[in-house]
């Protein structure tokens, strides 16, 4: 190649050719389907924000309205902090076997091993 000339190519696929943009809408993971306490099977998960520990427990399957009662009378009882976002309640703190032990007492149900 000389000096002022310069190189031209063309790589890639025209618009105009029958290619469309892809337009993908976010749908929510959880069901709209509300059940009874004792047909759950909650699973804890353990992680780590800011250097804290924090409990995720879920997935919860009843009304939002239901949940944040519950999670109000876990956070009392404990004397934690937490939050109910898209059918998982965080509590802050490893608190896994208190949560367990509040959750039995209202009857909801955990996966083997959890």
């Amino acid at each position: 190649m000389s000096r002022g000339n310069k190189l031209d190519l063309f790589i890639g696929a025209k618009i105009d050719d029958g290619w469309a943009k892809v337009e993908t809408t976010t749908t929510q993971t959880t069901s709209n389907q509300k059940i009874e306490p004792p047909k759950h099977f909650l699973v804890f998960k353990k992680e780590k924000r800011n250097g804290k520990t924090i409990t995720i427990v879920g997935e919860f399957l009843i009304s939002k309205d239901d949940a944040e009662i519950l999670l109000k009378s876990i956070k009392k009882s404990l004397g934690c902090g937490g939050v109910y976002r898209d059918g998982w309640m965080e509590c802050q703190g490893e608190l896994k076997d208190k949560i367990r032990a509040v959750l039995l007492e209202k009857s909801f149900r955990f996966k083997n091993g959890h």
